[in-house]
């Protein structure tokens, strides 16, 4: 196991222990040892003296070693499945496609650290300084933390790391509580593909440790995926370092009357239950135009009456447990809220244990905590409205814009909705869930500082360093 991290019996416990279990059973999966402070400075330092051991290796070097561990997930790719089921509760078909991404995600570091190393700067282009020519390259910034979440345990992790590495960092990686075994699985990878143990070190650990690493000055940048409440904190702890942080939306889809309305069913569906609804893009609230609204309420009613729900081990199983029974229970009482202010439960909401099936609700006042946060729940919205200037404005009305999606046969009515829609992203006749790990990702207004995807979190990661010469 990586570096710095005890996996202990079922048998064996100490006082600082963290207790991983698996998600739809409820027991213990492995028992790791936590950092203590002490610990996290030691390490902080060591990851902070590799900086410059970091920079000097070569880019053909920090490639090989990316490609090498891609091809080690690969290879390993069942085994790296089973663990996301155990420990996040995703079904094994979900697990796998994670995998799949991950595997991508650090085939696109690998290249990035081969071709983006800078560009010349046309200093002829202002009278004046035709005697001058140079360019500027693509430089590491040194240590970066990266803190990870629970709803995709691996792929998130390689979207810190790759880049990371790709650009010539060293990184203390501190994954989540509740899903630290797929982080520290790809961490070993990479040290078997040969990447230095200083270079990325793991830590575990609550909210004082995280603290500690974030307040750091030995950190030039802290690149976060979580909680609003989380990152709220860590800007305001975190002093003048760079950070890269995205928090979380509340993803609108417009489904107009021309829209292929079986094919948006389809795909609204799968967006607003994948990975029991636990995904920052996930369809949340869903707007579908009057004329065609009880139609397409009626069948997506039934196709998600049709879902799987239970043991994510099973092939069979569309939709497994949530991160804890706590979390499924918090849905369940924001469901109820909006049920006693007047909105209607069309299906689901039924909790066993931590797996809640899936909710659809329609007739949500605007007042509700499940219209205006973020539920991360396989709980829905459907609502409909007669204009698309209503459309636009329901949409917008939300202080997170990560993604959104637009279901349309006109192109122009698409494209202007696109524009008016205020997100990161918006998909055309798909659900929000949609991402290519290539594309850069990250939201509007609230809910998003800097943006991933491997390219742009390798520029996040670096800093343009000029050399001119005169001639």
């Amino acid at each position: 196991m990586s570096e710095t991290i005890t996996v202990r019996t079922e048998t064996e416990e100490s006082a600082g222990d963290l207790a991983v279990y698996n998600k739809f059973d409820g027991t213990v999966i492995a028992r790791l040892s936590q950092s203590t402070e002490e610990d996290v400075e030691r390490q902080l330092k060591r990851a902070a003296a590799a900086a410059g051991s970091a920079a000097a290796m070569p880019r053909h070097e920090r490639g090989r070693i990316l490609d090498t561990a891609a091809d080690l997930l690969k290879q390993r790719a069942d085994k790296a499945a089973n663990l996301i089921v155990l420990e996040a509760g995703k079904t094994i078909r979900q697990a796998r496609k994670e995998v799949s991404r991950a595997i991508n995600t650090l085939k696109l570091s690998a290249a990035e650290t081969r071709r983006n190393a800078g560009e010349v700067v046309p200093f002829d282009s202002f009278a004046g300084s035709e005697n001058r020519l140079g360019w500027f390259s693509r430089e590491p910034l040194g240590l970066i933390a990266a803190i990870t979440p629970y709803n995709d345990p691996l792929n998130l992790v390689a979207h810190k790391l790759g880049p990371a590495i790709a650009g010539g960092n060293t990184v203390i990686l501190k994954p989540s509580q509740l899903t630290p075994l797929s982080a520290m699985f790809l961490v070993d990878l990479l040290l078997e593909a040969g990447i230095p143990a200083d270079f990325v070190i793991v830590v575990l650990g609550d909210r004082t440790i995280a603290q500690t690493i974030i307040k750091s000055k030995l950190v030039r940048m802290v690149s976060f995926t979580g909680g609003f409440a989380t990152g709220s904190a860590i800007a305001a702890s975190a002093g003048i370092k760079r950070l890269s942080m995205e928090l979380g939306g509340n993803a609108p889809v417009i489904v107009y009357e021309d829209a292929d309305v079986p094919a948006a069913v389809e795909a609204c569906v799968s967006g607003s239950f994948w990975a029991a609804g636990q995904n920052c893009i996930g369809a949340q609230r869903i707007l579908v135009q009057r004329t065609v609204f009880n139609d397409f309420l009626e069948s997506f009613v039934a196709q998600t009456n049709a879902l799987v729900t239970g043991n994510p081990t099973n092939e069979s199983t569309d939709v497994g447990p949530m991160i804890t029974q706590a979390a499924a229970e918090e849905a369940r009482r924001k469901i109820d809220q909006a049920v006693a202010e007047g909105a209607r439960l069309l299906t689901g909401g039924n909790l066993t244990g931590a797996v809640l099936t899936p909710a659809v609700l329609t007739a949500v006042p605007r007042s509700c905590e499940a219209w205006s946060e973020e539920l991360f729940a396989p709980v829905v919205l459907l609502e409909p409205f007669d204009t698309q200037d209503e459309a636009i404005r329901l949409a917008n009305d939300s202080e997170y814009a990560l993604q959104a999606g637009v279901f349309t046969k006109d192109l122009a009515r698409a494209l202007a909705t696109a524009k008016a829609i205020d997100a990161g992203g918006v998909m055309i006749n798909d659900s929000s869930d949609y991402r290519h790990d290539a594309m850069p990702f990250g939201g509007s207004k609230y809910g998003s500082m800097g943006r991933e995807g491997v390219r742009f979190a390798y520029e996040e990661m670096t800093q343009p360093k000029v050399i001119a010469i005169a001639s």
